[in-house]
This record gives C-alpha cells, sequence and structure tokens, in this order.
C-alpha cells in the first residue's frame, strides 16, 4: 500500500472515529464517513471492502485506545494486584461512561464473530491483562482465573451498560459508581481484609 493510499485509509478510520464520538453508531454509514473524510462516496470501498471491515477498523482504534489507558493506569509495579484490578475497573467503567458510542461499537457481537481486521486479536489481550491481575490477586484460589476473570468482566460490562441506561443510579440511589466497582471486586475476589 502507498503512503498516499495508507493516508487516506487512516483518515477514513479518522473520519469514522470522529462521527462515531460525535453522533453514536447510527451516523456510520459508509457514505457520510467518505463525506467526513472529504473523499468520493465510493472511496471507503478502495480499502475497506465492506462496511464491517471500516467498522472493525473504527473500533480497533477504541480498543488500542482502551489499551493503552488501561496499561497507563496498572503501569505502577509498586501497587498490589488487587488496587491494579481497582485501576483497571475504574478505567473500563469510565471509558464505558464517556466514549459511549465507541463502547458500544467495540462490543458489537457482528464485529467479534467477523474476524474482520484482527479485531479478536486487538479485544482479548485486554482481557489477558484481566486474568493475570485476579490470578495474581488469588493465588490459592481453586476457581480458574480465567472463568473469575470472565465473571468479573461480564459484572463490569453490566456496570457500565445499566450505569449508562441510568438503571444502576436510580436502583441504588446513588450517582458514584466507585462502590460497585469495589462491591464488583469483592463479590469476584472475595472482601479485601481477607486477602
Amino acid at each position: 500500500m502507498s503512503e498516499q493510499d495508507s493516508g487516506l485509509r487512516a483518515r477514513l478510520i479518522d473520519a469514522g472515529v470522529d462521527l462515531l464520538r460525535r453522533e453514536g453508531v447510527q451516523a456510520l454509514s459508509l457514505r457520510e464517513i467518505a463525506r467526513q473524510a472529504g473523499v468520493s462516496h465510493g472511496a471507503p470501498r478502495r480499502y475497506f471492502p465492506t462496511h464491517l471491515e471500516l467498522l472493525s477498523a473504527i473500533a480497533r482504534e477504541g480498543f488500542a485506545d482502551l489499551a493503552g489507558q488501561v496499561a497507563e493506569a496498572i503501569g505502577d509495579s509498586q501497587a498490589g494486584p488487587r488496587a491494579q484490578l481497582m485501576s483497571l475497573g475504574r478505567v473500563y467503567l469510565g471509558f464505558a461512561l464517556a466514549d459511549r458510542g465507541m463502547f458500544e461499537l467495540m462490543f458489537r457481537h457482528d464485529l467479534l464473530e467477523s474476524g474482520r481486521l484482527g479485531l479478536r486479536e486487538t479485544s482479548l489481550p485486554l482481557f489477558e491483562v484481566l486474568v493475570d491481575l485476579v490470578a495474581r490477586a488469588q493465588p490459592h484460589s481453586d476457581a480458574p482465573p480465567r472463568l473469575v476473570a470472565g465473571a468479573l468482566w461480564a459484572n463490569l460490562h453490566g456496570i457500565a451498560q445499566l450505569w449508562a441506561w441510568g438503571s444502576l443510579p436510580l436502583a441504588v440511589g446513588g450517582d458514584d459508581v466507585e462502590p460497585l466497582l469495589r462491591a464488583a471486586l469483592d463479590a469476584h475476589l472475595g472482601p479485601e481484609a481477607a486477602r
């Protein structure tokens, strides 16, 4: 791919990311992304033969952003694994609530199942970080770390969705998601005092 082609491909992805963040997933048509990128409506097909491929490339940007934020948040080698899990949870929930359109796109089953542009290879390393932290936080547990990490991730994802929809703030009578994050860690890892 020439430098010009690679620049136009990146411009289409950037236009899609910007459009997603401004107007949401429903705005991500090939035609609108092309218009935002300042190219003909047929240009995206040259670099992304299907709409799913372009959406996957946009979602990869979200996973890269989230992975970078997680790496920065848990990078303090002095913090123990449970503190790092709290940091990871804060980042995950913060990302989900601040960048709702991207979060929705990243976890669309049609994109994850399509195998387009290595989206699984982009998303699964983030899960492995969670598995590693759970394993280090529970070195003597009978529960496999991968299963505990999966349950914790599902819990975090559910908190993010229900909070964004307004259900959890109403149900728990508060506007702070931090106690829910602590409760999720306690539920999956046991109370902190017991560790």
